[in-house]
This record gives C-alpha cells, structure tokens and sequence, in this order.
C-alpha cells in the first residue's frame, strides 16, 4: 500500500492497456511458445523410436511423462523460490534448464534411458515457464481485461508452440529424423539475451520487498500518463511479515475448499489432455488416417485451444462466473472426446478433436489464471505452482494408462471413455472451488446497485 492515496494494487489494476503492457505480454508469449513445443513433441517421437527401440504402448507413454515428472518437480518448487527471491530469476533459470537440455537430448539422446533422463532434467525447467509466467501475468494485468490479456500473453504462445511441434513433426521429421524437433527447441537460446536485457520484476512482488524505487520506475511505464505523480510521491510499502509454509496457507480454512477443488480438477483436466494429444497422432493412423493427417491433428488441437481459452476468457471477463463456464468448457470437450467412441469418420476426427483441444485445453489455460486471482499475492506464485504440480500427475498417468488401455485392449475405446468422463468430472469438481474475490467485490456491486435502484424507485 503507498502513502497519499497511491494503492500500487489499484494503480495496477486500473491501467489501460499500454505498449509496455504489450511488450511485458508477448515476453511471456514468446517464454511459453517454447513451454508448448517442448511439452507436446514427445508426441511426435514415438512414431520413430517405438520399433527400433523395442517398446510397447506403456513404455511409449513414459516417453512423454519422463519431463512431465520433471515438470511436476519444478512447478512445485519454483513458486516457493519464486515468493521468496523474486521472478524474474527464476523465470530466466527456468529457461536456461530447458534449453541447455532440451541442446543435450539433440546431442545425446539414443536410447530409452537416456532420452527419458534427459527428458526428466528438461522438465525442471519446463515447469517454471508456464506456472510463473501465468503468475507473472497476472499481476501485471488490468482488472477488467485480465483473463484475456493473459490468454493472449500466455495461452497463445503455449498454443502456438505446441502447433509448431505438430508442424515440425509433419513436414520436418520424415526429412531430417526425431531430433530435428529438438535442434529447433534449443533456439530459445536466442531469447536468453533479450530477456536479461528486457524482464522487469514483477510489480506486486517488489511491494512485498519494499523496493519503492523500483515500484515507482516500473509504474511509471506501466502508466506513463501518471509518471509525475510517481516522480514525486513517497511511494511507502508495508513490508511482508515472515509467514509460514505457503502450502500450508492454501491448505489453511481460509482456501481449503478452492485448493481441493482446484487441485482435483487440474488433475483430471491435464489427464485428459495429455492422454489425449500424447497419442492422438499414432491413435488416428490406427483409426485410418494418413500420416500427415495424423500428426496434423495435434495442431488442429493447439489452434483451437487457444481460440477456446479466448472465447472462455472473455465471457468471464464480461460476465464474471467463472466456475460455471469453465465447469461448461469441460464437460463440452468431455462429450467431444466420448463421440469418438461411437463415430469414426474423418469428419467426426476433425470436430472431436478441434472441439476437445477448444473446451479441454481451452479451460485449462482459464483454470490457470482462476488460480492466480483466487489467492493472495504472497502466495500467489505457490498456488499456481502447486495446482500444476499436481496436474502434472495427472499428465504423467495421462500417457502411460492411455497406452496401457490400448496394450490390455488392443482398442483406443477405453482411453476415450476414461478421458471422456474424466473430462466431465472435471467440470463437476470445479463447481465446488469459492468464488475468486474479484467476482465476489462484484456480486456484491451489483447487489448494492440494485438496492439503490429498489430504494430511489421505492
């Protein structure tokens, strides 16, 4: 909080959106362009590596959950190293682990062993981008358009990069081999230099640390028509007293029920999409598609999650309600995923793939930033660290038992039911989360509205 009327939560809050806004957000786009490639190519190796290196559908699916163990152990840890020093370093560490090892599995990864190991050691990294970079965003954002500003800084780019993967994967690896997708992952060297030069702090955080200086610069160019009223104010925060364990906090009365809610949903919802687009490619060959069309179906997926967390983002934006519609998204793509059951035509291919990557994933990207607003600055960074965290379990189980279904059934049946209903309970559960603050202020707006409304006309 400042002295003189200046509140940096407000002033934050209240900005329009500015060029440095702009710039901020397509940073972060740019940071999970390569989160998004990087997650999703393993989808695109097993076609190659499966025969020659002798593995069945469980074993193929570890091949995708190796980094997501990775990633599970670096979402949860980096939001606590995050609250505590800063981020903005632990944002650029996280992109120096996945280039160097996502250079190293290019390099060295010719067997099993090795690619899941090296695998394993991309996922630390990989699981700082994406979390802190929806934290980051977040705090940064203007109330009004926050939803969408953060699907456009962060979703898009995650979208974007998984699509690149499907592309690469397509055109790039019958040419050049596997591991050309991972020559052209570790080009996010080429963003490490920009983003020493270019990433501030995060604002939110440098009032916790009482770093006025920085508050007032940063501000100022977040808000560059109030610049001279931060030049010359005293910009005076309080400092954020020692708590406890900030996972204790989140499991604390106060958000016990969100947290529970949140965690159960985050887990069903990357079960499903990581069971679904971890074999989506080798899937459609084996329903009859063509390998081009195949592996295309991972981009059609990404393309229209993004669209999807847009389409979801502004609705809550405008309307607030943000448990139901993302309980609506859910339970849309769940119904998606189970048509495949019964119907298999391209046609009926193309739409339950484009509709589950647009409700599934879509709601996904807006589960992050209901995350984000639903708890305190403090450990805001935690929270949505630790609601990826354990998602990431459901995406590690994701691959493995959709190839365990096909092993034991020798059909991809089961694993559309399971993600399917899967998908649909995720939309149930969210519905016991409490509602973020924000739309709470709101509602309770709109009630003292009406009763003015009620009174002058009474």
């Amino acid at each position: 909080m400042a002295d003189h009327g200046i509140d940096v939560h407000e002033e934050l809050a209240e900005a329009r959106v500015s060029g440095f806004h702009l710039r901020l957000g397509a940073i972060m786009g740019l940071l999970t362009l390569f989160d998004g490639y990087d997650t999703f190519n393993p989808a695109y190796v097993i076609h190659y590596v499966a025969g020659p290196w002798g593995l069945k559908p469980g074993q193929a699916g570890l091949l995708i959950s190796s980094g997501l163990i990775g990633f599970l152990i670096g979402a949860a840890a980096h939001g606590i190293v995050a609250d505590r020093f800063g981020r903005r370093g632990t944002l650029l560490g996280g992109l120096w682990i996945t280039s160097v090892f996502t250079l190293l599995t290019a390099l060295f990864a010719d067997s099993f062993l090795s690619y899941c190991g090296l695998r394993l050691l991309t996922g630390l990294g990989l699981g700082v981008l994406l979390p802190l970079a929806t934290t980051y965003i977040n705090e940064l954002a203007p109330r009004r358009v926050a939803n969408t500003f953060a699907l456009w800084g962060v979703a898009l780019g995650w979208a974007l990069g998984g699509t690149a993967a499907g592309l690469v994967g397509v055109f790039a690896t019958p040419v050049f081999g596997w591991k050309v997708l991972y020559w052209i992952g570790s080009l996010s060297f080429l963003l490490l230099p920009f983003l020493h030069v270019q990433l501030p702090e995060s604002p939110k955080f440098l009032v916790l640390r009482d770093r006025s200086q920085d508050i007032r610069a940063l501000l100022s160019r977040l808000r560059p028509e109030r610049a001279a009223l931060y030049a010359t104010a005293e910009i005076s925060v309080v400092r954020a007293a020692e708590t406890r364990n900030p996972v204790a906090i989140l499991l604390s009365a106060r958000y016990r029920r969100t947290t529970l809610a949140i965690w159960i949903s985050a887990f069903l919802s990357l079960f499903c999409i990581f069971g679904l687009t971890g074999w989506i490619p080798t899937v459609m060959m084996q329903r009859g598609e063509t390998f081009s069309a195949s592996f295309g179906f991972g981009a059609i997926m990404q393309i229209m999650s993004f669209l999807g967390g847009l389409a979801l983002g502004s609705l809550i934006d405008r309307a607030g309600r943000s448990r139901s519609l993302i309980a609506l998204w859910w339970a849309v793509g769940g119904v998606a995923v189970l048509a495949l059951v019964a119907f298999n035509t391209h046609a009926v291919n193309i739409a339950a793939v484009a509709l589950s990557g647009f409700c599934i994933i879509g709601a996904q990207f807006v589960l992050n930033n209901f995350t984000a607003v639903s708890y305190e600055t403090s450990v805001r960074a935690t929270a949505v660290g630790m609601e990826l965290a354990v998602a990431r379990v459901g995406a590690i189980l994701g691959p493995v038992v959709a190839g365990a279904l096909q092993q034991v059934y020798q059909s991809p049946v089961p694993m559309f039911v399971s993600i399917g209903i899967s998908a649909i309970a995720a939309g149930a559960i969210i519905l016991f989360a409490r509602r973020p603050l924000a739309e709470q202020s709101s509602l309770v707006n709109e009630g003292r509205a009406v009763s003015e409304v009620v009174r002058s006309t009474s």
